[in-house]
């Protein structure tokens, strides 16, 4: 033994203590690299989970939001139609600009997607239809004869059911 205090330097392993080996490290990081943490795995989860709920709010924000712009042109699109109905022969230049602006606001309810129908000669759908008046005719019973009121909509998203007269069989 050397004189004096002993250094770390110079303290040397004993020849049965080895180092670690170098593959078995290198495994033990793969099989860490490999087995993914669960605590990562559910974060990516609620990541995912948070992105999905976001996304159909937004879409559902996004339909509510047309829904509301479309029901404030129906106004609008009633008063031109009542105007063009009024309109007489006089006023035939003026019905044919009336007729194309009503044209373009019943084109943009489409394009939001409420495109406008009217059922006459289809059976009576309560999903789709306001039944207004019954009437007897000649016509089979339950069957749309006349719409007072054009429906907007789709069977997914109506803005309004169209206002109808409904047939009812003669006694």
């Amino acid at each position: 033994m050397p004189d004096g205090p002993v250094r770390d330097a110079e303290v040397k392993p004993a020849e049965d203590a080895r180092a670690p080996d170098g593959d078995a490290e290198r495994a033990v990081e793969h099989e860490q690299e490999r087995v993914p943490d669960d605590r990562l795995l559910r974060a990516l989860a609620d990541v995912d989970n948070l992105r999905k709920r976001f996304d159909r709010e937004v879409a559902r924000a996004r339909a509510d939001e047309r829904a509301r712009a479309a029901q404030s042109w129906l106004p609008v699109v009633d008063n031109l139609e009542l105007a063009l109905d009024h309109a007489g022969p006089e006023c035939a230049p003026l019905a044919e600009g009336l007729r194309a602006v009503r044209d373009q606001a019943v084109a943009l309810l489409a394009a939001l997607g409420f495109p406008r129908f009217e059922d006459v000669g289809q059976a009576f759908d309560p999903a789709r239809d306001e039944a207004l008046a019954i009437v007897e005719t000649g016509a089979p019973s339950g069957t749309v004869v006349a719409t007072l009121r054009p429906g907007y909509g789709t069977a997914e998203s109506m803005l309004r059911p169209a206002g109808v007269v409904v047939a009812r069989a003669s006694d």
